[in-house]
């Protein structure tokens, strides 16, 4: 049985990345098989239940509001609204349910409060529940694990350095801190990154240091290929090639072996063939639905018929980490304490990202 490492180091990294493809294959499909069924696949479903509007500058997002995309903006869901999305995604194999919201961060208040109760509703279907709503302080993550949620996805985008070169208005350790905020409940952390943003095979490795040598090491490690969207800074970015997606997906199930890799972004533009490959290098969660909050993604019924072809079968809900116990809000032990936290802003200039927001004015 291989030993999680939380000290790989960029060279070593790299190393694995640059292996002959069929040895790196052979090395991750065994990793995999030590600690996953290679049969068994989680199903999630995204959500978007804040669309667009975001005050960041995220240079690979149609949902900042400085960018000039055809992106259509909606306010928060209601709390029934998200229900019948939430059974719909069961009745369709999905035993998850995350919900994005397009905010830098999250302010306490009635929409937070909405948020909790939609919370609080998913897991009561007795699906898991994730959320991704921007940075988040301990006391707000905690008054999200009281409600019942599962997981908490923020991602770290790519490397630290590169980081700067994709997003101006906060910082990379922001990221860091939330993820942080997120240990201290008993939410599982859900964390990965975005390639084909013009980044080097050294940013991609990395960004798999960061992640690595946290203790523990994320449950969940969503890997995404960029889907370039008209009218953001990155719509000229060349497309990612699948053998960058294997490659990307084994190197990463090798560095984190326990953890659920998840085939995020860009599945889309992935044959079968290709998705096969991705799984036999240990990706073992796709996101399933017609939507990735803003970008297109594959007809769950194509997929039901790929997990057919392949002899895949969907996992259960709660299948790596127990169910959480719902409180409901006259109950809870956190109060939302109004917190102004000093989250970070960078400042610097990324042109790309200002020629960008000026075009089409």
């Amino acid at each position: 049985m291989s030993i999680t490492k939380h000290n790989w180091t960029k060279d070593e990294i790299i190393a694995i990345y640059t292996k002959p493809l069929m040895d790196l294959l052979y090395e991750a499909a065994t990793i995999h098989r030590e600690h996953h069924d290679p049969n068994v696949v989680q199903v999630s479903t995204l959500l978007s239940i804040k669309t667009g509007g975001c005050s960041e500058d995220c240079g690979y997002c149609p949902q900042a509001k400085r960018y000039h995309t055809s992106i259509k903006t909606n306010d928060l869901m209601t709390v029934s609204e998200v229900k019948e999305q939430a059974e719909h995604a069961k009745s369709s194999g999905s035993s998850r349910v995350c919900m994005g919201a397009a905010w830098r961060n999250v302010k306490d208040g009635a929409e937070f409060d909405q948020v909790l109760e939609m919370v609080r509703t998913i897991n009561k279907l007795d699906m898991e529940v994730c959320c991704t709503l921007g940075m988040i302080t301990e006391n707000q993550a905690q008054r999200l694990a009281e409600a019942g949620l599962y997981a908490y996805n923020h991602n770290i985008d790519t490397s630290e350095e590169y980081y700067k070169e994709v997003i101006s208005t906060r910082g990379f350790e922001d990221r860091l801190q939330t993820i942080e905020n997120v240990r201290k409940t008993n939410i599982t952390v859900c964390s990965g990154g975005i390639i084909g943003m013009g980044e080097s095979i050294e940013d991609r490795a990395g960004m798999l240091v960061a992640l690595s040598t946290l203790n523990p090491q994320p449950e969940s490690v969503p890997i995404n290929a960029l889907v370039p969207v008209e009218g953001t800074p990155l719509e000229q970015e060349k497309p990612v090639e699948i053998w960058e997606m294997i490659r990307m997906v084994a190197t990463t199930r090798i560095v984190m072996p326990e953890t659920q890799v998840r085939l995020s972004a860009g599945r889309v533009n992935m044959s079968r063939e290709g998705q096969a490959m991705c799984f036999l290098a240990g990706a073992n969660s796709i996101f399933s639905g017609d939507k990735l909050l803003t970008t297109p993604n594959n007809d769950v019924n194509e997929d039901m018929k790929m997990f057919e072809i392949l002899g895949l079968k969907n996992q259960q809900p709660f299948a790596k980490v127990y169910q959480r116990e719902t409180v409901e809000a006259v109950d809870s032990k956190f109060a939302p304490l109004g917190e102004k936290p000093k989250w970070s802003r960078p400042g610097h200039i990324i042109e790309r990202n200002l020629e960008a927001s000026t075009k089409g004015k």
